[in-house]
């Protein structure tokens, strides 16, 4: 039986939307932190105001540059919903429990169930020895054990870098308690 062209799309528009959501939430964290870092730097103050003409106005000699790369893609401190839509992991995975999160690319994130049995696979190729390490080694290591059917490069291997180590700790709390 066919879908009807309303739900067949349904899956992209989602997919897209929370694209969307996601680079959102960069930029945002991208303007919050070139605004507390002007706002904090002191040498900034005086640019703007009207200085005299025999006094030279201090220019900084060089401005530090911000790359996307720089910036956190999520701090840890959001809501859990917003924090797996920020990190991303709503883009590829299905989480049970994170409604946003219906991704098809990555397997699906039950961790609490299938965590002991990737440990125990003669494939596994990492170091982990609890679920909470295979969890935080597969984010920040991703070849280290690739579950059979997906693709070794559905994982950005810089994902890991762009986590701070409390929004690394919060998904893998979460994540190991999480069963079919």
């Amino acid at each position: 039986m066919k879908k009807p062209k309303s739900l067949q799309s349904s899956g992209s528009r989602e997919t897209f939307l929370i694209f969307i959501v996601v680079a959102c939430g960069i930029m945002a964290t991208l303007s919050v932190n070139l605004f507390n870092q002007s706002a904090s730097d002191p040498s900034e103050a005086n640019i703007g105001e009207s200085t005299r003409s025999d006094q030279p106005r201090s220019v900084p000699e060089k401005v530090p540059s911000v790359k996307l790369t720089d910036v956190p893609l999520a701090t840890g401190t959001e809501p859990m919903e917003k924090l797996f839509v920020q990190s991303g992991c709503a883009v590829c995975h299905t989480i049970p429990g994170i409604a946003p999160a219906l991704g098809r690319e990555g397997p699906r994130l039950v961790l609490g169930t299938n965590g002991p049995l990737r440990l125990a696979d003669p494939q596994y190729q990492g170091t982990a020895t609890t679920v909470r390490e295979y969890i935080q080694e597969s984010i920040l290591n991703p070849g280290a054990y690739v579950v059979p059917g997906y693709s070794d490069r559905v994982m950005p291997r810089w994902y890991g870098t762009r986590l701070n180590a409390l929004a690394l700790n919060r998904i893998a709390e979460y994540l190991e308690n999480v069963k079919e």
